[in-house]
């Protein structure tokens, strides 16, 4: 009978201390990865960030701007017609288009480095394969193979923007600008050289380099901390977090890391969910439109160029286009740029960051929706002032600004499609978009190219219209993402 009072107080005790144990347990602190990003802060991991994954867009517009500088050369080589020329440019975004939902959904399901380094590769691979075409078929099927690989680089753009804090992405996001850029430039200025030199297959062995380059530097890039929470792999997420809080000199929050594993990403119909349904559709718009009026500003300035198609000039006549000489009734139209059609490309180049700070006090301070439908709406009334009669200089001042709006309009959209997507579908959104977008390239060709050299003032106007329908399509977008944060469900 004395024991039993012990053994009740022993129990006690015991279940106090448990309790006491248990308290800890109840006051432990958790953050999410947007917390871990925001209280490390922008820093010396985000400027490696920034150069290493804003190059690929250097890579990224050598390959695309490559076709706008050896279209002449192969013209003349191959002795093709308008539709021919047109049709290289046209496969390269139609293996873009397939790939590029097909990767989205597998970075979605596997992580954006892995399918960033992959797509580089492929892109390497035949890149350099297309300096050996024998033939223009060949041609025309391996540079649609380094569309597929291409389209894998906006993987570099989903890895910025999933690190960055929220307060830089309006500011950091459109400096990448200057990467495409620098990547125009410098296969213009090479295009210059070696095209007249020692040909057009050593430019294309040349333009390959960065990627390659790029293959080699990936490394110090880790996988997205967002990816792997979502896929439940918390660890390697804390790890990525703890090394760029070394890098930065920062800290982490206190507390364990927290985030609902979700079993279902990368699935299409997530896309046509109610939430996202009209946000969607509009996206897939103004994807489409952008691309037609991107495209379609570089492969005009190089058709007017070519053609020698300014007002008052030998090649420019009474209706349209309507030089009858025997040089100009030919379907094999046989032109090579001279030094100053590459300085004009140069300088038309330039443009595209000649807005950029413009670009960027707008996506911060009137938004993400409001800034692009102001600078589409520009971009379709510069589009019709290239049917104004006017000198050599005047023109290059109207294809100046063209590229400088068309450059804004990628900027906002790309940023705006990163952001507003959740961390389990954001690839695949990228993706899809990216896709679409591709359909407005594939066009682009045929109206800058064909159409135009039938009816200069009806591409115009087509070019034109379809800005106008992404101006509306943009200010009327459901949702706003400026000072958002990065959703990680839906």
């Amino acid at each position: 009978m004395a024991e039993a009072p012990k053994e009740s107080t022993s129990n006690i005790g015991l279940e106090e201390m448990g309790t006491e144990r248990q308290e800890p347990k109840k006051e432990q602190k958790t953050f999410t990865v947007e917390e871990a990003v925001e209280t490390i802060g922008f820093g010396r991991f985000h400027i490696a960030l920034f150069l290493i994954m804003g190059s690929t867009g250097v890579a990224e517009a050598m390959e695309i701007m490559l076709i706008a500088v050896v279209s002449p050369v192969i013209r003349c080589e191959w002795q093709l017609q308008d539709w021919q020329v047109a049709l290289v440019t046209t496969m390269v975004f139609f293996g873009y288009m397939i790939f590029s939902i097909l990767l989205g959904l597998l970075a979605d399901r596997y992580g954006r480095w892995k399918i960033l380094l992959i797509s580089f590769l492929w892109g390497a691979y035949f890149s350099l394969l297309t300096s050996f075409s024998p033939s223009y078929i060949w041609f025309v099927f391996l540079r649609a193979m380094v569309g597929c690989g291409v389209s894998g680089h906006a993987q570099g753009l989903i890895i910025k923007t999933e690190f960055l804090p929220t307060k830089y992405r309006g500011y950091m996001l459109p400096l990448s600008q200057v990467f495409w850029l620098a990547g125009s430039l410098l296969i213009i200025g090479l295009a210059s050289v070696v095209n007249p030199t020692i040909g057009w297959r050593w430019l294309i062995r040349i333009a390959s380099i960065p990627g390659v380059v790029l293959i080699l530097v990936f490394k110090f890039i880790p996988e997205s901390a967002r990816f792997n929470v979502s896929i439940g792999n918390n660890k390697a997420a804390i790890e990525t977090l703890e090394r760029i809080a070394r890098i930065n000199r920062s800290v982490m929050p206190e507390g364990i890391l927290v985030e609902s594993v979700n079993e279902r990403r990368g699935r299409f119909k997530d896309l046509m969910h109610p939430k996202y349904l009209r946000t969607t559709l509009q996206i897939w718009i103004i994807w489409l439109g952008i691309a037609f009026a991107y495209y379609g500003v570089i492969l005009a300035s190089a058709e007017l160029l070519e053609r020698d198609l300014v007002c008052g000039s030998q090649a420019s006549v009474t209706e349209e286009f309507g030089d009858h000489s025997q040089e100009n009734q030919s379907p094999c139209h046989c032109r090579l740029f001279a030094p100053s059609d590459y300085q004009t490309m140069i300088i038309s180049t330039i443009g595209e960051i000649a807005l950029n700070p413009l670009n960027i006090v707008g996506i911060n301070f009137l938004g993400r929706r409001l800034s692009l439908s102001i600078t589409m709406g520009c971009t379709a009334l510069f589009f019709l002032l290239l049917n104004v009669c006017t000198t050599s200089a005047g023109l290059i001042g109207f294809l100046f600004m063209l590229r400088a709006l068309v450059s804004a309009n990628f900027n906002t959209i790309y940023i705006y499609t990163a952001e507003v997507y959740p961390t389990t579908m954001r690839a695949l959104g990228m993706g899809t978009s990216g896709s679409l977008c591709r359909i407005g390239a594939m066009v682009a060709p045929f109206i800058a190219q064909v159409l135009m050299s039938a009816s200069f003032l009806g591409a115009l106007c087509l070019f034109s219209g379809v800005c106008i329908v992404c101006a509306i399509s943009a200010f009327t977008l459901p949702i706003e993402t400026k000072g958002r944060a990065l959703q990680q469900s839906k």
